[in-house]
């Protein structure tokens, strides 16, 4: 989805539930909605400084805890008390993680053959799943 389909669409969220457009929350909206993959509070925190804006963590992590409490933004946890926040479109279309443990990185892909053997899988199970999260921990390009 492009950034400003998923802007126009947290925005309208947003203000349907009766949230005010606000100057740290459309800051990082924004900035999330214009990311391939998730980021960390201190990358966002980074990247809004290196366009001049100076919002303090504890607004960002308001922001990010809104977002996914509403279901338009996931948190992925890659470790003990390490997050990082990505948009969630509304369509369900989602990728997957690879968390490189050598060097931080985040990589994201996707795979219909995995979708595919969830699918198999919550047929064989006889359960229904509406949502999966699939993080996969190793050695990034890079590093390997």
């Amino acid at each position: 989805m492009a950034s400003l389909e998923w802007s126009r669409y947290v925005y309208a969220d947003l203000e349907m539930a009766g949230f005010n457009r606000g100057g740290a929350r459309d800051a990082v909206i924004d900035l999330l909605g214009e990311q391939e993959c998730a980021l960390s509070a201190v990358e966002i925190e980074s990247r809004l400084q290196g366009r001049g804006r100076r919002i303090a963590r504890a607004s960002i992590y308001r922001v990010l805890d809104l977002l996914v409490a509403r279901g338009l933004a996931e948190r992925v946890v890659v470790g003990p008390g390490e997050a990082r926040f990505e948009p969630l479109e509304p369509s369900g279309h989602h990728h997957h993680h690879l968390f490189c443990g050598q060097c931080g990185r985040l990589v994201a892909f996707d795979d219909p053959g995995l979708e595919k053997a969830i699918d198999r899988l919550s047929d064989r199970l006889g359960v229904t799943v509406n949502s999966h999260d699939v993080l996969l921990r190793g050695a990034c390009e890079d590093c390997r």
